[in-house]
C-alpha cells in the first residue's frame, strides 16, 4: 500500500485535481492520499492558507469578514465548477467556511490554527466528493476519525505517540482514503497545526501508521537536485539518497521538504519517492533507509544557507577555565536562543546560531551579558555568515575528501571562516562570507560533479 501526498500547487484549481485523480488511480497501491490546501495557480495569486489567515484576523479585530470568505469559496466553488458538482455539493464547505468565526476557541492561538487547517480540510472534503461524483469510491477521513493526536500548542504542535497505536486501528476497505494534512486535535479535541508546509509531516505520520510500503510526496520539480537549480545551471538529479543525506541537506537549505517532515517515515523505515504531479512519469527520487545502501558517488549533493549569524569569543586561556561554556549557555537560556554549532580551540570559540531568532536589541543586550559573565579579549558578532553543507554517503570511508572540497575554493579566492565533520562522516559543513556562498556551491559541485 501506498501513502501519497499533494502539495499545494498540485491542489490549486480543477486541471490540477484531475492530473491528481488520475495519479491516484493509475496504480492500485496508492489507497490513501493527504491533501494540501490549494496553493498558487499562477504568479501573483494568493494561497488559500494564506487568505485564511487574513480571515482569522479579521475575525479576531470583529472587521467585516464578507470580502476575504467570498475570495475563500471561490476557490473551491471554481474547481466543484470544473467538475460540474451542483450546489448541494459544496454546500458543506460554505457551511463550514461560514461557521469559523462563530465557533468557540480557547483564545486567538487556536482560532487561527483552525482557521488555518481548514485550507486542507475543506480541500480533502472536496476531493472525497469529486472522487464519488466521478464513480471512484473515495471517503473522507478527518484527523479527529483517524485518532491523529497533537501536543497544546496551537500553531506549532507536535505528534503524540498514541497516533500510531489508532492509525494502526483505522477500518477501511477497497475506497481510496482521503486525509487532510497540517493538523490534528489536541487531546481537549481543539485543531492545532503543524509549522508551515505540515502537509508533509502528515503524510509522514499517516504512512509510518499504517505501515506503508511507500510514501509517494508529490510536487512541482521533478527530483531532488544535487545542488540548487537557482545556483547551478542544470543540476544533477538525484536518484537515490538516504534519510540522513536528506535530512543533512534539508538543513542547509533543500526546500523539498519541509525539515522535520520525514522524521515519522523515518521512525517507521518508510521509504519515500520524491515526484512530480506534472510528469508523473518520471522516477524522481527515493530516499530510503542507510541500511545496505551503496552510494553511486562520493557527494550526493550540495547546499547552502544564509540564515546564519555568528559570536565570535577569543580568550587566552579559555580552554582552562571549568565552566565557561556553562556560563555561556546560561547567557542564552536566559534569552531564550538556540544554538547550532559550537566550534572552538584552545583561545577561541564560535557560536552559529540560525539568526531568525534575533533582532538587533537582542544582539546588543545578550553579546553585552556575555562581555560581563566572561570577559572576553575579544567579542564579535558576524552578522555576514553562511554555512556550505557537502553530504554523502559516500565520503564515509573516502581519503582526501576535505582537500578535495577545499582546493575549488581556494581557486576561486573564497575564505573559509570554519569546517566541521558531523561524527556520522557523511556531511562536511564550512562557514562562510555570505557574499560567497553561491560561488562556494557551483564550485564544490564542478569540483565533484
Amino acid at each position: 500500500m501506498k501513502v501519497v501526498k499533494f502539495g499545494g500547487s498540485s491542489l490549486a484549481d480543477g486541471a490540477q485535481f484531475e492530473k491528481v485523480i488520475g495519479i491516484m488511480t493509475a496504480d492500485p497501491q496508492r489507497q490513501v492520499m493527504i491533501t494540501s490546501a490549494p496553493g498558487k495557480r499562477h504568479d501573483g495569486d494568493i494561497k488559500v492558507t494564506d487568505l485564511l489567515i487574513k480571515y482569522a484576523e479579521l475575525t479576531i479585530k470583529h472587521a467585516d469578514t464578507g470580502e476575504i470568505f467570498d475570495q475563500i469559496f471561490a476557490r473551491y466553488q471554481a474547481i466543484g465548477d470544473y467538475f460540474n458538482l451542483g450546489e448541494d455539493a459544496l454546500a458543506p464547505i460554505w457551511m463550514a467556511l461560514s461557521q469559523l468565526p462563530t465557533t468557540t476557541y480557547p483564545d486567538d492561538e487556536y482560532l487561527m490554527a483552525a482557521f488555518k487547517a481548514h485550507g486542507e480540510r475543506l480541500n480533502a472534503r472536496l476531493m472525497a466528493t469529486v472522487m464519488t461524483h466521478l464513480g471512484i469510491k473515495a471517503r473522507f477521513v478527518d484527523p479527529s476519525e483517524a485518532g491523529i493526536v497533537v501536543s497544546d500548542d496551537p500553531n506549532n504542535a507536535t505528534v503524540l505517540p498514541e497516533t500510531y497505536d489508532r492509525l494502526a486501528q483505522l477500518q477501511y476497505t477497497d475506497e481510496l482514503l482521503v486525509f487532510p494534512g497540517f493538523f490534528g486535535f489536541t487531546e481537549t479535541g481543539q485543531i492545532a497545526t503543524f509549522s508551515r508546509g505540515g502537509s508533509d509531516i502528515t503524510g509522514a505520520i499517516v504512512a509510518r501508521g499504517l505501515n506503508a510500503d511507500l510514501y509517494e510526496n508529490f510536487t512541482d520539480v521533478d527530483a531532488i537536485y544535487a545542488a540548487n537549480p537557482k545556483i547551478v545551471d542544470q543540476p544533477m538529479a538525484i536518484e537515490r539518497m538516504t534519510y540522513r543525506e536528506m535530512r543533512e541537506l534539508s538543513y542547509a537549505g533543500f526546500s523539498v521538504f519541509h525539515d522535520e517532515a520525514i522524521i515519522p517515515a523515518i521512525q517507521g523505515q518508510i521509504p519515500i519517492n520524491v515526484k512530480n504531479t506534472n510528469r508523473p512519469e518520471l522516477p524522481g527520487t527515493l530516499i530510503v533507509p542507510e541500511t545496505n545502501f551503496r552510494p553511486a558517488q562520493t557527494i550526493t549533493g550540495v547546499a547552502s544557507s544564509n540564515r546564519f549569524a555568528a559570536l565570535y569569543i577569543h580568550r587566552y586561556l579559555l580552554n582552562k577555565e571549568v565552566g565557561f561554556t556553562l556560563k555561556l549557555l546560561q547567557v542564552f537560556k536566559k534569552y531564550n536562543v538556540s544554538y547550532e554549532h559550537m566550534p572552538s580551540g584552545i583561545d577561541d570559540l564560535t557560536v552559529i546560531f540560525d539568526k531568525t531568532q534575533f533582532d538587533d536589541e537582542t544582539v546588543h543586550a545578550m553579546c553585552h551579558d556575555v562581555q560581563e559573565a566572561l570577559h572576553p579579549d575579544t567579542i564579535e558578532w558576524i552578522d555576514d555568515y553562511a554555512i556550505i553543507m557537502v553530504v554523502g554517503e559516500g565520503m564515509r570511508n573516502k581519503i582526501g575528501v576535505i582537500e578535495h572540497i577545499v582546493e575549488p575554493l581556494v581557486a576561486h579566492d573564497i575564505g573559509v571562516h570554519m569546517i566541521n565533520q558531523g561524527a556520522s562522516r557523511i556531511s562536511i559543513m564550512l562557514g562562510t562570507r555570505r557574499a560567497d556562498a553561491d560561488e562556494a556551491v557551483k564550485s564544490i559541485y564542478d569540483a565533484f560533479f
